[in-house]
C-alpha cells in the first residue's frame, strides 16, 4: 500500500510542490521595472508642460501605474499581489514619470526662451498667471488692515514682488510649479498602482 505522502519509485512528484511559495506583498523588480519603463516614459512625456495633453497628466500617470501592475502580474502570472505591492510599483512609476515630466518641462521652457526667442510670450504668461494673481491676493489680504499694518505689509510684499520679477525669482517660480506638478503625478501614480492591484485581486482567484 502506498500512501499519498509517499513517492512511488520511478515517479517524480509534481513540479508545483517544488516551487517556492511567493509572498504576495513582495515585488520581483526585474520584470516590474520593465513594465514600469514601458509605461512611465510616455506618461511622463504626455504629462509635461510642453505636451498638448498635459491637462490630463494625472490621468496618464495613474493609468500608467495601474497598467504597469497589470503587465507585471501577467508576465509573472501570480494569483494576486497586495495593495501595498501595487502602490510600490506605482511609486516607482510616479518617480520615473514625474522626474521625466519635470525635465521635459524645464527643457522645453529653455528651448522656447533661448532657441526660439519666445521670451515675450513666456513673460506674458508669467505676468498673467503669477504676478497678477499675486497682486490681487495681496490687495485682498490688506483690505481689513490698519494703515500702519497695511504699510508694513505693503513693504514686505514689494520686496517679495521684486524678487519674483528678478531672473532668479522667475526661474524659481517655474521650477516650483514643475516640482509641484511632479509631486502631484507621484501621488496619483501611487493611487493608480494600488487600484490596479485591487482590481486584479478581484478578477483573479489565488492559485492552489
Amino acid at each position: 500500500m502506498v500512501y499519498s505522502g509517499q513517492t512511488v519509485e520511478g515517479q517524480a512528484q509534481p513540479a508545483r510542490w517544488d516551487e517556492p511559495v511567493r509572498d504576495a506583498s513582495s515585488v520581483d523588480w526585474k520584470p516590474a521595472l520593465k513594465a514600469v519603463l514601458m509605461l512611465a516614459v510616455p506618461a511622463g512625456l504626455f504629462s509635461s508642460a510642453s505636451s498638448p495633453l498635459s491637462s490630463l497628466g494625472i490621468f496618464w500617470m495613474a493609468s500608467a501605474a495601474g497598467w504597469a501592475v497589470v503587465l507585471y502580474m501577467r508576465s509573472q502570472r501570480p494569483a494576486w499581489i497586495t495593495i501595498g505591492a501595487g502602490a510600490r510599483i506605482g511609486l516607482v512609476t510616479g518617480l520615473l514619470g514625474g522626474w521625466l515630466a519635470f525635465g521635459a518641462s524645464g527643457g522645453a521652457l529653455f528651448v522656447e526662451r533661448v532657441v526660439f526667442h519666445q521670451s515675450s510670450q513666456i513673460d506674458g504668461l508669467y505676468k498673467t498667471f503669477v504676478l497678477d494673481t499675486f497682486q490681487q491676493r495681496a490687495q485682498q489680504s490688506m483690505a481689513g488692515l490698519s494703515p500702519t499694518d497695511a504699510a508694513l505689509m505693503q513693504n514686505q510684499l514689494s520686496q517679495l514682488q521684486a524678487w519674483m520679477l528678478s531672473p532668479e525669482g522667475h526661474a524659481g517660480i517655474w521650477a516650483c510649479g514643475f516640482a509641484f506638478n511632479s509631486v502631484l503625478l507621484l501621488f496619483f501614480a501611487v493611487a493608480g498602482g494600488a487600484l490596479g492591484a485591487r482590481w486584479m485581486a478581484r478578477t483573479r482567484q489565488p492559485e492552489v
